[in-house]
C-alpha cells in the first residue's frame, strides 16, 4: 500500500511539471504579449515593463525562475491587475467557486445515486422510464439555461431567492442547481447502467441462492462493486465543480475562479493563465489520487492492478 501511494505521489510531481511545462511553452509560443492587447506602448515604456518582469530574459531562465517561484508556492505578479499577484486572484476567487462545486457536489451525490439505485431496481418500469427522461434533459440542455429559467421564474418573479450575489447561503441555491445539473444527471445514469449490469452477475444470483436478502444483495453486493465506475468520475468531475463556471457565475454576478479564468485568456496575462491552470491541474491530480485510494477501500485487490 505504501510503495502504491508513494508512486501515485511520484506520478503527481511529474504530472504538474509536464503540465507546468506545456503551458509555459504554449503561451510563449501565441503571438503578442500581456501589453499588445490594448493600445500600442510606446517603446521606452514596452521595454522598462519587460525588463521588470524578466521577459526578455531567455526562456528557459524565464522558465527555471517560474518553477523556483512555484516551489515557493509563488504564482508570480497579474500583468492586468495591477498590484495583485495570481494568488491574490486564486485566494479572491477561489473561495466562493470552491463553496459552490462543494454544495453542488453534495447535492449531485444526494440525489443521482438514490435515483439511479432506484432506475436500475426498477429496470424496466415507469420509474425508470421517468428517471431516464429526467436525466436525457439533465445532460442535454445547457447549464446557461436552466440557469436563466431559475433566475427567472425563482428569483425574479417567485422572489424565492436573491437575483444574483451570495451574500448568504440561500444565493447559492439556485447556482448550485444550474452547476450540478449535468453532474447529477450523468452520475444518475452511470449509477444506473452500473447496478444493472452488476445486479445480473453470477455472485449475485449465488447470493440470493444462499439466501441472503434482497436488501443484503443489492447493498453489500450489487452497490459496492457498482460504485467503481461512479467513483472514477467524481474526482474530475469534482475538481471541475471546484474551480467553477464562468457561465453559471457571470449570470448570477458570482466573484469566482470562472471569471478571472476567462479574463486572463482575454487579456494575454500569462502569469495568470499558466497559475489558474497549474492550479486546476494540482486540484485535479490530487482528487484522482483520492479516487485512487477509494479504489482500494472500496476493493483492496484493485491496488494490485494499479500499482
Amino acid at each position: 500500500m505504501i510503495h502504491f501511494l508513494l508512486k501515485r505521489a511520484g506520478m503527481m510531481v511529474a504530472t504538474l511539471f509536464v503540465i507546468m511545462l506545456i503551458t509555459f511553452s504554449i503561451m510563449h509560443a501565441i503571438p503578442g504579449g500581456p501589453y499588445s492587447a490594448g493600445k500600442r506602448l510606446p517603446e521606452e515604456i514596452q521595454a522598462a515593463l519587460d525588463e521588470k518582469y524578466h521577459l526578455n530574459d531567455p526562456l528557459y531562465v524565464q522558465f527555471f525562475d517560474y518553477v523556483g517561484g512555484i516551489l515557493h508556492l509563488d504564482l508570480g505578479p497579474s500583468f492586468k491587475y495591477e498590484g495583485m499577484s495570481v494568488n491574490d486572484l486564486i485566494a479572491q476567487g477561489f473561495p466562493v467557486s470552491a463553496t459552490l462545486g462543494v454544495l453542488a457536489m453534495l447535492f449531485t451525490l444526494a440525489v443521482s445515486i438514490p435515483l439511479g439505485i432506484i432506475a436500475a431496481l426498477k429496470h424496466g418500469k415507469w420509474q425508470d422510464t421517468l428517471i431516464g427522461f429526467i436525466t436525457t434533459l439533465g445532460v442535454t440542455i445547457p447549464s446557461f439555461v436552466v440557469a436563466s429559467l431559475l433566475e427567472y421564474f425563482l428569483a425574479f418573479r417567485l422572489g424565492w431567492f436573491p437575483i444574483f450575489g451570495v451574500d448568504n447561503l440561500k444565493g447559492y441555491v439556485l447556482p448550485m442547481i444550474a452547476l450540478s445539473g449535468y453532474s447529477l444527471a450523468f452520475v444518475t445514469r452511470l449509477t444506473r447502467s452500473s447496478l444493472v449490469d452488476v445486479m445480473r452477475s453470477d455472485y449475485i444470483r449465488t447470493a440470493r441462492v444462499k439466501g441472503l436478502s434482497e436488501r443484503q444483495v443489492v447493498v453489500r453486493h450489487g452497490l459496492r462493486n457498482s460504485l467503481i465506475p461512479v467513483v472514477t468520475v467524481l474526482g474530475p468531475m469534482f475538481a471541475g465543480l471546484l474551480m467553477g463556471s464562468f457561465v453559471v457565475e457571470k449570470i448570477f454576478a458570482l466573484p469566482g475562479m470562472g471569471r478571472f479564468f476567462v479574463q486572463s485568456i482575454t487579456n494575454r496575462d500569462y502569469t495568470a493563465i499558466m497559475g489558474f491552470t497549474l492550479f486546476y491541474a494540482t486540484v485535479l491530480v490530487i482528487l484522482v489520487f483520492v479516487v485512487d485510494i477509494i479504489y482500494c477501500l472500496i476493493d483492496p485487490r484493485i491496488q494490485l492492478h494499479l500499482s
